[in-house]
């Protein structure tokens, strides 16, 4: 639905009160005691008008230096002992005196979220507040004098309108007969939660009542949540879970599908008054069944649990109880029939819900846009309050922006001196509502310099007083005098007296024409004896049957005295019963009392387990969701793992096939290697052979390029094979080995104290070195290279020596350290006199490890010389023995 775009609407000129006497704001303020007794306190009842606030310790203090103490007044101050009905008496009664007397009434509780302003709005059982008090009030002053339901009804324009008794008849009968639940009686069964919420000894009434008029009270309860406004008493909410039809008669929606309440719109009516529009208002006819309407609306309003009040309102509540009071007609019997001599007033109770801060409640989601939305409502209403006291103490005019708040714009006309305006601030007294008790009293403060036009009073019409009185006297008179004539017999009396008079002998004529006349005298005369006797006959006889009824009557009645005897003994009896039948009903009391307030407790853990349960749902979702994305994450994890895992199976793979590639392509390198040096060998030894034996034959040519082996040729020789004899071995003198660590780098030579000399020609030359028996800090930053000689006992006996190299590094700090990357080792053995000739079981063991008979090791055969046979093709890559040189004899 689409609304078209409206022009902006002339500005009305305010109403000028009929009257120019104006009264302040009524502002009281209720201190609610501590809820533990070692909490610090801030507050301090001075007075019966004024408090005190001190700054709680670890507060920041002022310019001065030292904490400051403010004092705020009001009307009244109710400290922490004060009663529910002496506050009622105080601040609501006033209230409920001009509701009765066609005044309006506004009275709504301030404060900081769990100060305390449901429990005095609506109390506890046993502790009723300020609403159950006023309604109780109000039906015991103008219970005798309500309509009959139906007669007086509310229109959708904030009117009252007048019924016959016909057709009020006729629409309690089809109420009756309607599904729509039926108004709840006083004598039902009460909610728990609000048995006994007033005493008997406390209940009390006004005075000064009209009594020629009639009342009917009609209520209404609305909610103002997030600045829309829901009805609490609206029957569909209750089955909120319906389908949805349009036009067509087709459902637009599944039947399961939550349909959420509608808001109601504010209107005007027409004599400027704001009103909630289509909002139900039932009419109740006692206490009892009001509190039920209450109850049932107020079990549907928004509450939540904060960390600073487990039954948070979420939202204002506003109890709207409207008085029709209707003239009697002249003869003080009907209602009169005119709907313009009708005067409704209303008394609107209003519980706001507390300003609270996020950071102290722990909000997060709705319940911040709810805080939200509560403190912008109850800023717009400070705001409004200061324009008016602005204007009213400046003389200023400016627009007070009561439509910024639906709480505001509701309550404009009170404002604007449509009646009285009264306001209690609830404040807790503990040191952590300290900041947020400080503005709440400066806006209390503020409010009560605001004034209110008073209302005039209304006259309701211009009938003579007293009519109900003087119709009620008449009717109670009537029925009297019916009571002492048996009911209606004026007819019947007269016909028993004629049947009697027309029985008796009839009376000649009595006209005298003649003073001589002696017949019509004793004709007379003996007429009048005949009607005496027969007169005398009938009282006989109405004697003897008088007779016979008093023995009649005798007889019953010493029945009916023995039957007396006999129902005294029973009422002995009776009266026994009945005490005990009061102990068991004061017994029953103690008991349903007991229950109910078991039943009270019981609903209260209900709610907290539904809190708790609500809370538990809530965690153990997030519990699964995280469990879940765990599982997700540890599902990825494994998978990564697995992908990981194969990637390095294939690099492994891959790295030790290149290994194997290189490792061959080194081997083939060194074979290589070892076939040049071992055709060197084989000139060298030509050459040695031929100088020094005499009468040798001829070498053989010289070769310029010797072939190379075929590639099964080239193949690495067995080592661990036991070599067949051939040529002998002959020592030369060993060349001076050359070590490892010769090179460019300067070294640092680290022999211990305790290395001992041991004069092998294996001992390392290391030139350019620093030799040192404990390494400094100072000898390394010098070098690039470490060597340590290590000595230790072999597992032959003999000594052998390692030589641990390594680099020098700088650290980041400065430092040198050493990173060890080789280990050479020089071991020395004896030596034996060699044979001519080895057998080929002689030598060095299977597996190729032995000194004497191992020859392919590089430096070994670099350290002997071997003597070729003449003739002999030995070569490189054959297996062979080395054959020592033969000495002349």
């Amino acid at each position: 639905m689409i609304r078209q775009a409206k022009g902006r609407t002339p500005r009305r000129p305010p109403k000028k009160p009929s009257s120019t006497q104006k009264d302040p704001v009524g502002v009281y303020c209720r201190v609610r005691p501590l809820g533990a007794e070692d909490e610090e306190c801030c507050i301090e009842v001075i007075s019966s008008s004024t408090i005190q606030l001190h700054a709680p310790e670890g507060f920041k203090t002022n310019r001065n230096g030292e904490y400051k103490e403010t004092q705020y007044s009001f009307k009244k101050v109710f400290g922490v002992s004060i009663s529910q009905m002496e506050l009622f008496e105080h601040v609501a009664k006033p209230l409920v005196d001009d509701l009765i007397h066609g005044k309006n009434g506004l009275l709504f509780t301030y404060g900081v979220t769990g100060s305390g302003k449901t429990f005095t709005m609506t109390g506890s059982p046993g502790q009723g507040g300020l609403l159950p008090r006023s309604l109780d009030m109000l039906f015991n002053s103008i219970g005798p004098y309500q309509a009959k339901r139906y007669v007086l009804k509310t229109d959708d324009k904030n009117g009252i309108e007048v019924q016959n008794e016909v057709d009020a008849l006729l629409e309690r009968q089809k109420r009756e007969n309607m599904s729509f639940p039926k108004p709840s009686s006083s004598r039902q069964k009460l909610d728990p939660e609000i048995a006994d919420m007033i005493k008997s000894e406390e209940a009390c009434k006004t005075d000064g009542v009209d009594e020629d008029s009639s009342y009917s009270i009609f209520v209404s309860y609305i909610e103002i949540y997030n600045n829309y406004i829901y009805d609490l008493l609206e029957e569909n909410q209750e089955d909120a879970i319906k389908p949805k039809w349009n036009g067509g008669g087709t459902p637009v929606r599944q039947n399961t599908e939550f349909i959420p309440p509608q808001s109601k719109i504010l209107r005007e009516d027409q004599n400027h008054n704001m009103y909630v529009s289509g909002c139900m208002e039932v009419e109740v006819k006692s206490a009892e069944e009001a509190f039920q309407v209450f109850w049932r609306g107020q079990k549907k309003r928004k509450v939540a649990n904060t960390r600073l009040n487990r039954e948070s309102s979420r939202s204002h509540s506003v109890l709207i109880v409207k008085l029709a009071q209707a003239p009697l007609d002249a003869d003080g019997d009907n209602i009169l029939q005119d709907k313009n001599q009708v005067t409704v007033s209303q008394l609107c109770l209003v519980d706001l819900a507390g300003s609270e801060r996020t950071g102290r409640t722990g909000a997060e989601g709705t319940r911040i846009r709810e805080a939200g939305n509560i403190n912008q409502s109850l800023l717009n209403l400070r705001t409004c309050i200061e324009i008016l006291r602005e204007n009213q103490m400046c003389g200023t005019n400016r627009m007070v922006p009561y439509r910024d708040s639906k709480v505001t714009h509701l309550f404009k006309n009170y404002f604007d001196g449509e009646g009285k305006v009264k306001m209690v601030v609830c404040v807790n007294p503990k040191a952590d509502d300290y900041e947020e008790t400080v503005l709440v009293m400066r806006f209390a403060e503020m409010t009560q310099e605001v004034e209110v036009a008073r209302p005039v009073d209304r006259p309701i019409c211009g009938f003579t007083p007293g009519r109900r009185n003087r119709n009620q006297a008449f009717k109670e008179e009537l029925s009297r005098k019916l009571d002492e004539r048996g009911g209606p017999i004026d007819r019947d009396v007269h016909f028993v007296i004629n049947h009697l008079v027309h029985s008796l002998p009839p009376l000649p004529s009595c006209e005298l024409t003649d003073p001589h006349d002696d017949i019509t005298l004793p004709r007379l005369i003996e007429a009048l004896r005949n009607r005496h006797r027969i007169r005398q006959l009938m009282i006989d006889e109405y004697n003897n049957a008088a007779n016979r009824m008093k023995s009649m009557l005798q007889e019953v009645d010493s029945i009916r005295i023995s039957k007396d005897d006999l129902i005294h003994e029973q009422n002995g009896k009776l009266v026994d019963k009945d005490k005990i039948i009061q102990n068991n009903k004061a017994e029953i009391e103690r008991l349903e009392k007991k229950a109910r307030m078991q039943d009270h407790k019981i609903d209260i853990l209900q709610k907290t387990t539904k809190i708790y349960e609500d809370d538990k749902r809530s965690m153990k979702y997030e519990l699964e969701t995280r469990d879940q994305r765990l599982q997700r994450e540890q599902t990825d994890k494994r998978r990564m793992e697995q992908r990981m895992h194969g990637v390095v199976t294939d690099t492994q793979h891959k790295w030790e096939k290149e290994c194997d590639r290189r490792v061959n392509a080194m081997q083939l390198e060194m074979q290589n290697k070892l076939w040049v040096k071992d055709e060197k060998l084989k000139q060298l030894k030509a050459i040695v052979t031929e100088s020094k034996t005499p009468g040798r034959p001829d070498p053989p040519p010289r070769q310029t390029q010797p072939q190379r082996p075929s590639r099964e040729e080239r193949l690495p020789a067995k080592r661990s094979a036991s070599p067949s004899p051939a040529p002998t071995v002959t020592p030369v003198r060993p060349l001076h080995r050359r070590s490892r660590s010769a090179g460019g780098e300067k070294w640092v030579d680290h022999k211990p104290s305790s290395s001992l000399d041991l004069g092998t020609v294996l001992q390392p030359v290391i030139p350019n070195a620093i030799q040192v028996s404990t390494p400094s800090e100072k000898a390394l930053s010098k070098c690039d290279r470490y060597v340590l000689t290590h000595q230790e006992v072999a597992s032959d006996g003999e000594i052998q020596t390692k030589l641990i190299k390594g680099e020098v590094i700088k650290t980041r700090g400065g430092g040198q350290a050493v990173q060890f990357t080789d280990i050479e080792t020089l071991k020395q053995e004896l030596t034996t006199v060699p044979r001519r000739k080895r057998k080929s079981s002689e030598g060095a063991p299977a597996n190729g490890d032995g000194t004497d008979g191992t020859w392919t090791d590089v430096e070994t055969r670099c350290s002997v010389a071997l003597e070729m046979r003449a003739g002999s093709n030995m070569g490189p890559g054959f297996e062979h023995h080395g054959i020592t040189k033969r000495r002349k004899p």
